[in-house]
């Protein structure tokens, strides 16, 4: 097959935190592709994957989105029908960008990330197809429709529940109407694909909604031969974002105290960027340390005796399990955090749903090393068989190849 050319537009940069669209675009340029990235940066946006993204795209092209930006569009949102996650990445200067990239290019086919990025090129908006009628693949990534579903029967905080249900039902038209602009819809999991069939009134919404799992860079996250800390438990993610802030609250105040007591030596890690204030507030307690951002997760995934899991709620798929998993360390999770996963409970990681039931298996493992070993070599083998980028990045091939035969 011969180097697809992919402009792929991004409202944010893609990272090791901004995980799907960073690999996707590694493994696309390992195949061969030829990639233009366009992406936004938002408030407080981390550029330091700049220069690796420059070496795997032929061209990397980014737009300052200001605070005030930020704030003005969701003032004007409010009384429109476009969801505040749309709205959000609006950008006469990024819309003015895409235009002149795809009027000078002659690209195979356009990609779009995240309902963030639904606005950003002002042909996607408009139609089918870009510029020169170059087709159009837009990743939602999962169905945001749902995940605001469950915000508002388990956000952690009355302002998280609002603001699902102030945005609930102009997600859910929005998200219907997908299919009416973009060819072909990727999500991450079976579970957005069924969401977002529901909601869409298009034809052959099932063939067109596309679901693309997300990977984990096997290389990277591959166990380091470190020794494990005695009985620590760690759980790792983006500690800003509310299904986070739910899940590290639940686990530091209602599974930590049965693990404490009947281990009281028992530490708990939790580890990623920008953790609110009530999880700054736990370190009261010097059995538990909040990290903040670190340059690297890996050892702290490797040196923990367990890593713990207990989403409230979700989306897609966690990449937070695949990425301990692939490290080889045991994992113990709710059932709402594999519901997108092929795994088997009790041979690749431990599952439990309620408190209690999940100290009890962080504390079988904490005491039997057999068990962890047992678990955690289960565990890798399972992402090396489902969750390898470089199969997802095939089938996102075919996905292209598919719509751009299709617009002849």
């Amino acid at each position: 097959m011969k180097p697809l050319r992919i402009l792929f537009i991004s409202p944010y940069v893609p990272s090791l935190i901004r995980v799907r669209p960073y690999n996707l675009i590694r493994a696309l340029a390992l195949r061969g592709n030829h990639i233009t990235l366009l992406a936004l940066e938002p408030p407080g946006e981390d550029t330091s994957s700049l220069d690796t993204l420059r070496a795997w795209c032929r061209h990397v092209h980014t737009v300052p989105l200001p605070r005030w930006r930020t704030m003005l569009n969701g003032l004007k949102a409010l009384p429109g029908q476009t969801p505040f996650q749309a709205a959000y990445s609006r950008s006469p200067e990024m819309s003015a960008l895409v235009q002149r990239t795809q009027t000078g290019g002659n690209y195979d086919v356009i990609h779009v990330e995240h309902l963030r990025g639904a606005e950003l090129p002002k042909s996607c908006a408009n139609g089918r197809k870009g510029t020169n009628s170059t087709p159009i693949v837009f990743d939602s990534v999962d169905s945001i429709s749902l995940l605001f579903e469950r915000v508002c029967n388990s956000g952690p905080t009355w302002r998280s529940r609002l603001l699902a249900n102030l945005d609930l039902g102009r997600t859910r038209r929005y998200e219907g109407h997908l299919l009416d602009r973009f060819p072909r819809v990727l999500v991450t999991s079976p579970k957005d694909k069924d969401a977002l069939v529901r909601l869409s009134s298009a034809r052959a919404a099932g063939d067109r909604l596309v679901v693309v799992p997300n990977g984990v860079d096997l290389d990277y996250f591959s166990p380091l031969g470190l020794t494990r800390e005695p009985a620590t438990i760690v759980f790792t993610g983006k500690m800003s974002y509310h299904a986070n802030v739910a899940a590290a609250l639940d686990l530091a105040t209602q599974i930590m105290p049965h693990v404490w007591a009947q281990q009281s030596d028992a530490r708990l890690v939790i580890t990623g960027k920008d953790p609110t204030p009530e999880l700054l507030a736990l370190t009261a307690d010097a059995r538990i340390t909040v990290t903040g951002t670190v340059p690297d997760l890996r050892p702290h995934l490797a040196q923990a005796t367990v890593s713990v899991s207990p989403m409230r709620y979700g989306v897609g798929i966690q990449n937070k399990l695949l990425e301990a998993m692939a490290m080889a360390t045991p994992v113990v999770s709710t059932p709402q955090a594999i519901t997108a996963l092929q795994v088997k409970p009790g041979q690749d990681l431990l599952v439990a749903d309620t408190p209690r039931g999940i100290a009890e298996s962080v504390i079988a493992l904490l005491g039997n090393e057999a068990l962890r070993h047992r678990i955690g070599q289960a565990g890798r083998e399972y992402v090396e068989t489902h969750h390898d980028w470089d199969k997802a990045a095939e089938k996102l091939e075919r996905v292209y190849l598919e719509v751009i035969a299709e617009a002849g």
